[in-house]
């Protein structure tokens, strides 16, 4: 499930694209993943869940990120 994270997909029933920037496993069976649309008109869209049989894959090449060695989810929040 993990080599799909970054890659590109779309919702074969609905049609909706985006990046698959996480994936869920449920005690039930279920397994699930969230695709990030791109901004539109400067606006961010609402990411989505999926089934991942619902997924098809669009592009081969993933996009992969620098976490280092703390990817960020141990941080607080920033404060303003």
């Amino acid at each position: 499930m993990n080599d799909l994270l970054g890659r590109r997909g779309r919702d074969i029933i609905t049609g909706f694209e985006g990046t698959i920037t996480g994936h869920c496993n449920y005690l039930t069976g279920c397994s699930q993943v969230l695709m990030a649309p791109p901004a539109k008109d400067g606006a961010y869209v609402d990411s989505q869940w999926f089934d991942v049989q619902r997924v098809a894959l669009t592009e081969d090449e993933a996009v992969v990120l620098d976490n280092g060695p703390t990817p960020g989810c141990d941080r607080a929040a920033p404060k303003r």
